[in-house]
């Protein structure tokens, strides 16, 4: 029997476009499988047949303005005993039937079928509460997929079909939230960047990224997306600092040496890390687990040419000034020459990184994941500090300690940054 399918009420709306056609003349569709997807100025929904048949003849099109009543397609309704070929083959003549098997070769069902919904009359409208506007975008799944994704909180529109024409059944739900609780929340999804022309507006260049800078870039934007970062800023009176360090350097420059204020900075980071050593740690893949390190590694950014590299002085608690001041010395130099080796820069514990340079009163810089900390040195300057009776010019180094707030609390980062001012301000303290 061939009957026209109509398009049923959908609401309060007087025209809604065909956005896709799901079904081709001669495909089997079950009840309630999608006929067409039709989008609103509001939602996107489908369609579904209310009936089982063959598709005889499609009467819409993509683009097509529809409204309640509008015939969607023909349809050749099977039988509720049968299909409709065999109630055709029925009412043929004897003759012309095809043989039929005798009883006892007829395979036996030892299952009982599922019961079946009685078929709805020809051309009525299903429960419009089976097709309601999809939230989460326009996806091949059916009213009862829907229903199950909104209870498990599930977005269709990340899930990859299993079924025909890639249409999502319960079990790719079910595959995508098992999946989804298995992998890390952090992070949030953020929208692909607009593609844009720019020649459109003027003479323009394309510049390559040395592999440095493409991936210095990937790993700051997934830490900064990954990391609750908060600033602590301090600063630290470094006149007397200063001054030794400029008598030292002279000793120092007889042997080669370059003594610079970076193994001061180093010494005072060890200091504050083995006072405070909870930002001496890193957290764990689940997230529910600190590793407390026993080491001292320190990581010092470093400026070169083909983009920012970060090698790594290992056991900076066992070595002095001047050592520290020769292998930082060394770092940098192999550092802007690409001479590094890939175990030279992992395995720090607190990273440095210093604009005192170039400038600057003060910066946040992104956390060298997975340690849990970071201190930006900007460049000191001369102050007038009052000493209780006049006023004093004092050198002045700002501090700027970028933390993981999941690990540190503000109580902690001001502590350790003061403690890290505090070993500057008095060198004496390095001897303790």
């Amino acid at each position: 029997m061939t009957t026209t399918i109509k398009l049923p009420s959908i609401g309060d709306i007087d025209a809604a476009e065909v956005i896709e056609i799901m079904v081709s003349p001669g495909d089997s569709l079950e009840q309630e499988s999608p006929i067409l997807a039709l989008e609103t100025d509001k939602a996107a929904m489908e369609i579904p047949s209310p009936e089982a048949g063959t598709v005889g003849e499609v009467l819409v099109k993509v683009g097509d303005k529809l409204s309640e009543g509008d015939a969607l397609l023909t349809l050749e309704v099977s039988d509720q005993n049968g299909d409709a070929s065999k109630t055709q083959a029925e009412n043929k003549p004897e003759d012309e039937r095809p043989p039929q098997s005798p009883p006892e070769s007829e395979p036996t069902n030892t299952q009982e079928p599922p019961p079946e919904a009685p078929p709805a009359a020809s051309g009525s409208a299903p429960d419009p509460q089976k097709y309601q506007a999809a939230t989460t975008g326009l996806v091949h799944a059916g009213p009862a997929v829907r229903k199950m994704a909104r209870k498990l909180g599930a977005d269709l529109s990340q899930v990859k079909g299993s079924g025909p024409r890639g249409r999502i059944v319960k079990e790719d739900v079910e595959a995508f939230v098992k999946q989804s609780l298995q992998q890390p929340r952090d992070g949030l999804p953020i929208a692909p960047r607009p593609s844009i022309d720019f020649s459109e507006f003027g003479d323009i260049e394309t510049i390559e990224l040395s592999k440095i800078q493409v991936l210095t870039g990937e790993h700051t934007h997934s830490a900064w997306l990954r990391i609750p970062h908060v600033t602590q800023f301090d600063r630290a009176d470094i006149t007397d600092l200063e001054d030794f360090r400029k008598k030292e350097k002279e000793h120092l420059a007889k042997r080669e040496i370059k003594l610079t204020l970076l193994p001061f900075l180093i010494k005072a980071a060890v200091s504050a890390l083995k006072a405070y050593p909870r930002v001496n740690s890193s957290l764990d893949d689940d997230g529910k687990h600190l590793i407390q390190k026993h080491y001292f590694h320190i990581s010092i950014a470093v400026d070169t040419p083909y983009g920012l590299v970060v090698p790594v002085v290992r056991n900076a608690d066992q070595k002095s000034l001047s050592e520290l001041a020769s292998e930082v010395a060394d770092l940098a130099k192999r550092a802007r020459a690409r001479k590094l080796a890939g175990h030279e820069m992992k395995g720090g514990c607190f990273t440095l990184t210093s604009l005192g340079h170039i400038g600057g009163t003060g910066f946040t810089p992104i956390i060298n994941e997975p340690e849990v900390a970071i201190m930006g040195i900007s460049r000191a300057a001369t102050e007038a500090v009052h000493n209780g009776k006049t006023f004093d010019p004092r050198l002045i180094l700002p501090l700027s300690l970028s933390y993981d707030h999941r690990v540190i609390d503000g109580v902690l980062a001001a502590q350790f940054t003061r403690h890290f001012a505090e070993v500057l301000e008095d060198s004496r303290r390095l001897l303790i």
